[in-house]
C-alpha cells in the first residue's frame, strides 16, 4: 500500500508541473492574440485604399486584361500554392487543417491538369512536405506567430518572380494562398484565396443610395498603366501579409484553446489521482489498525 501511495503522489506532482506549463502558455497566447488582432486591424485601411487605387487605375487603363498580372494564360501548366502553417505545435488542429485544405486544393488543381508547386510557411508544413519527399518552391520558417511586412515582401517577391517567368522555364500560371481566417476567439477556418492572376470585374455602383461611398477621383501621372504596374506588386505583398496576420491570430487562438483544454484535463486528472491516493491511504490506515488489533488479541490470548 505504501508503494502505491507514493506512485499516486509522484503522478500528482508530475501533472501539477504540466498544468503550470499549460496555464502559462494559455496566458501567453491570450496576450498575443490581442497584439495580433491589433496588427491585423491596423493593416486593413491600407489594403482598402490600395484596392480602391487599383480599381481606379484599372478603370482608366486602356486594356487592363492584357496586363501580365491580370491576364490568364491560355494553356495553364503550373500553379503555386502558398501554405501558411505554424512553427510550433501545441495549437490543436491549426496546422493540420491548413495542410488538409492545401491537399484538397492540390487534388483539385491536379484534376485540371495543373502541376502544383508548394511554398510553405512554418516548420509544421515544411516537415510535412519533407517527410513525404515532395519538392518545395520555397520554405519560410521562424516568424509564423509574429510576421512582419518584410517577411511578406520576401515571400511576395519570390511568388511574383515565379509568376512572371515563362512557363517553359518553370514559371507558374496561378498563385493561391491557403491560410486560416480568424473569425473570433473560438472559430477559425482554413481558406483558399487566388491572388494571381488578379480578376478584374466590371461593376455598376448605384450612386443614388446614400450609404454608397463615393468613388475617389485620382489623377494619374505619368498614366494609369504605369500606376497599375507599380500598385499590383504591392497588392501581392499586402495580400500575403494579410494572410500571414490572419493565420498568426488564428494560431494564437488555437493554441490558447488547446492549452485551456489541457489545463482543464490536468485539473480533472489531479482530482482523480487525489481521490485514488486518499483511498489508498485509507486502506493503508485500515490495514495498520487491523494488524494492531490482531496483535493485541494475540497477546491477550497468550
Amino acid at each position: 500500500m505504501g508503494a502505491q501511495l507514493r506512485v499516486y503522489r509522484r503522478r500528482i506532482r508530475s501533472v501539477q508541473a504540466t498544468k503550470k506549463i499549460t496555464k502559462a502558455m494559455e496566458l501567453i497566447a491570450s496576450s498575443r492574440i490581442i497584439k495580433a488582432q491589433g496588427r491585423l486591424n491596423a493593416s486593413m485601411p491600407y489594403l482598402t485604399q490600395l484596392l480602391d487605387a487599383i480599381s481606379a487605375a484599372a478603370s482608366h487603363a486602356t486594356d487592363v486584361s492584357k496586363h501580365p498580372l491580370t491576364s490568364a494564360a491560355h494553356s495553364q501548366v503550373r500553379a503555386a500554392v502558398l501554405v501558411v502553417t505554424a512553427d510550433r505545435g501545441l495549437a490543436g488542429a491549426y496546422s493540420s487543417n491548413a495542410i488538409k485544405e492545401a491537399e484538397g486544393l492540390t487534388r483539385t488543381l491536379n484534376d485540371k491538369g495543373l502541376e502544383v508547386v508548394p511554398y510553405v510557411v512554418g516548420r509544421k508544413g515544411v516537415g510535412f512536405y519533407k517527410f513525404r519527399g515532395r519538392a518545395m518552391g520555397g520554405e519560410y520558417i521562424g516568424f509564423s506567430d509574429q510576421p512582419t511586412y518584410d517577411d511578406a515582401r520576401r515571400i511576395g517577391a519570390d511568388l511574383l518572380q515565379r509568376f512572371l517567368e515563362p512557363t517553359e522555364s518553370g514559371g507558374v500560371d496561378e498563385i493561391h494562398v491557403v491560410y486560416t481566417q480568424f473569425k473570433n476567439m473560438a472559430q477559425q477556418e482554413s481558406r483558399v484565396r487566388r491572388i494571381l492572376p488578379l480578376e478584374v470585374v466590371d461593376e455598376v455602383v448605384d450612386t443614388s443610395n446614400e450609404d454608397t461611398t463615393p468613388f475617389p477621383l485620382y489623377e494619374f501621372e505619368p498614366g494609369p498603366e504605369a500606376v497599375l504596374d507599380a500598385l499590383l506588386p504591392r497588392y501581392v505583398d499586402h495580400a500575403v501579409y494579410n494572410a500571414l496576420l490572419m493565420s498568426a491570430a488564428s494560431e494564437h487562438a488555437a493554441r490558447r484553446r488547446a492549452m485551456k483544454s489541457a489545463t482543464d484535463n490536468a485539473e480533472e486528472l489531479i482530482r482523480t489521482l487525489t481521490r485514488q491516493a486518499n483511498q489508498a491511504r485509507q486502506a493503508e490506515i485500515t490495514q495498520e489498525i487491523s494488524e494492531i488489533v490482531g496483535g493485541a488479541d494475540a497477546l491477550s490470548s497468550a
